[in-house]
């Protein structure tokens, strides 16, 4: 039990600033949705979309291949220097790329009017792909209290910002500033990651070694082509929405745009459990690649999936059985027509983080290649059923093809993982918690007190069923813990 508290302990001190700082970004939410009309936090959506794939491309799985070789070979500081160069190189060409087209790349995405949202995107996703390295160093290190500071400032610079510029500055009679707003204020609390490890900027030597980053690269490159095609299944519906709204479905481009905004607006609320899987990525993958020799070790592996699952599914319940509250952190009744994706979604993020916790299997025994072919295959899919179905369900069809995406790769990474590198995950608890889960969801959705509202007898029905799960969940994992099981 100490290393699974251990794994709790890196959890809280990595992941509380990541925690934090999404829930603090989280609540920037009800501010963007009270002051920007659909359409336009629909172009901030998108924009952010782009974002993720691109910050997958410029980072190319340095991170992963840096704390992997970091315990394979002797020369740390050279592992370093080469992941760091390795990652300034493919930023310092994208950048180049980025000032020569960005015209041609605003003309591609529909704005044609402002290529300078192009230019300041592509300059925070250099920063802050850059900055990676420095700060995944820190965690190595276990530099906590650093890497949290670092951390926390950004945040506190983003927020105020988006606050002080939106507040005091914005004209709703020109939206598109407020976009313009939002990237400034990221822009400029980007730069405080650099600015907190300048050390490891100036002190970078032009000395690589071939050979080193040739298997570096070797061993990160699978791990980038699944992490594109991850992105994909995560983030596309998102960037794909508008042009298929608007080139095949009918719609202006600012209604288009609108449909967008509401899909996103309403995907925030499904995604608190994104916030945790975030901060528990920052302390599993170095927790398990140091642990991955130990006796014990796939033992351990279980017992954390089962805590991992009856907690994703504790969020989920938090979340869908007080929809009618949460509702209201969307400040605009305009982005409301959304709300029914967001079950759906949230049950889609709970077979993301299962598959993530699996995934393990495949980067601990260097086949990186199966994550690959899992991500390809989700991606094909993904693709598939938004291009067929958008035109005729809208975001619906988005939030739909996100849940059966992740159920299907949840599955093929548990059947390849029982082949390749057997964990013996505890089945019958992962149909006990998420279908307690799924059942408790149920019975509200069909036995409702009080549609559309949140009375005191709905309040305590539907929070009395949460704490009915917290207590199965404790009753069954009490006596393992006292018996060691």
């Amino acid at each position: 039990m100490s290393s699974i508290k251990k794994l709790v302990g890196q959890t809280a001190i990595y992941g509380l600033p990541t925690i934090v700082g999404r829930l603090l970004n989280y609540f920037l939410v009800p501010l963007y949705t009270a002051i920007l009309p659909a359409a336009k936090y629909g172009v901030v959506s998108e924009l952010y979309a782009w974002v993720a794939f691109l910050i997958v491309l410029l980072t190319f799985g340095m991170e992963t291949a840096f704390f992997k070789f970091l315990h394979d070979k002797e020369d740390k500081k050279m592992v370093f220097q080469n992941s760091f160069l390795t990652v300034l190189g493919f930023n310092g060409f994208f950048l180049i790329l980025l000032l020569l087209f960005n015209q041609s790349i605003a003309d591609a995405m529909l704005y044609s009017d402002h290529p300078e949202y192009i230019v300041l995107l592509g300059i925070i996703v250099a920063i802050d792909a850059s900055s990676s390295l420095p700060m995944a160093k820190l965690r190595a290190e276990n530099q906590a209290k650093k890497f949290s500071i670092i951390h926390f400032t950004a945040i506190a610079v983003n927020i105020s910002l988006n606050l002080i510029l939106l507040y005091f500055f914005y004209d709703e009679n020109h939206p598109e500033e407020g976009v313009l707003f939002i990237l400034v204020a990221n822009l400029l609390s980007s730069l405080v990651k650099p600015i907190g490890t300048y050390k490891d900027y100036i002190g970078v030597k032009l000395k690589y070694n071939a050979e080193l980053a040739k298997e570096m690269l070797k061993y990160s490159f699978p791990l980038v082509v699944a992490g594109f095609a991850g992105i994909i299944n995560e983030t596309i519906d998102r960037a794909m929405l508008k042009h298929i709204l608007y080139n095949r479905g009918g719609l202006s481009l600012q209604a288009a745009e609108a449909k967008l905004g509401i899909y996103s607006a309403c995907y925030k609320l499904a995604m608190i459990v994104t916030i945790f899987l975030q901060a528990y990525r920052y302390a599993a993958e170095p927790f398990f690649f140091s642990h991955a020799k130990s006796t014990d070790s796939r033992v351990i592996y279980v017992k954390i999936m089962n805590y991992f699952i009856a907690f994703v599914c504790l969020v989920f319940l938090g979340v869908v059985l007080n929809l009618d509250i949460f509702k209201y952190f969307i400040r605009s009744e305009e982005y409301w027509e959304g709300l029914g994706v967001v079950p759906i979604l949230l049950i889609a993020n709970v077979f993301f983080g299962i598959y993530l916790n699996q995934s393990i299997w495949y980067k601990l025994s260097g086949q990186t290649k199966f994550g690959a072919y899992i991500a390809i295959g989700g991606a094909s899919i993904t693709i598939f059923i938004n291009l067929i179905f958008i035109p005729l369900y809208g975001f619906w069809a988005s939030a739909w093809a996100t849940l059966i995406v992740y159920g299907l790769q949840m599955v093929a990474s548990y059947l390849l993982g029982q082949k390749y590198y057997r964990i013996n995950y505890n089945l019958r608890k992962f149909f006990l918690y998420f279908g307690t889960a799924l059942f408790f969801y149920f019975i509200t959705y069909f036995v409702d007190l009080a549609p559309g509202e949140m009375p005191v007898s709905k309040f305590l029905f539907h929070n009395g069923l949460i704490v009915l799960y917290i207590g199965m969940v404790w009753m069954i994992e009490q006596p393992l813990k006292k018996t060691g099981a």
